[in-house]
This record gives structure tokens, C-alpha cells and sequence, in this order.
């Protein structure tokens, strides 16, 4: 088993980051976590959108 860890300030970014990544190789996907944070500095807000992926490369 694999661990792929996924880290975009916007969710497009993160969605095609992991699109990318699963269109490389064929992968056995065991579980995708997913997860939202925001921080506040100065005046303006920071998003952090976060996805972990478990995965077996496939034998076929």
C-alpha cells in the first residue's frame, strides 16, 4: 500500500491534481480522504483544500 498526499489553496487545483495523478498509472484506490481548512491573515482568508489517497499499484 501507497500513500499520495494532495495540498492546493483552491478545489479546481486539488481536483485536477489528483485527476493527473490517476490518469498516470493504473491504481487500485483503497480509500480517498478529503479535507477544508481556512485560516484568517491580515484581512483575507487562506483556504487549504487536502485529499490523501491510499492505493496499490494494479497488477493488470
Amino acid at each position: 500500500m501507497k500513500v499520495k498526499v494532495f495540498d492546493e489553496s483552491h478545489e479546481k487545483d486539488l481536483e485536477k491534481s489528483i485527476n493527473n495523478f490517476l490518469s498516470e498509472n493504473n491504481y487500485d484506490i483503497i480509500d480517498i480522504q478529503f479535507t477544508t481548512a481556512v485560516s484568517i491573515f491580515a484581512e483575507e482568508q487562506v483556504f487549504c483544500f487536502s485529499a490523501m489517497i491510499l492505493y496499490k499499484e494494479s497488477n493488470k
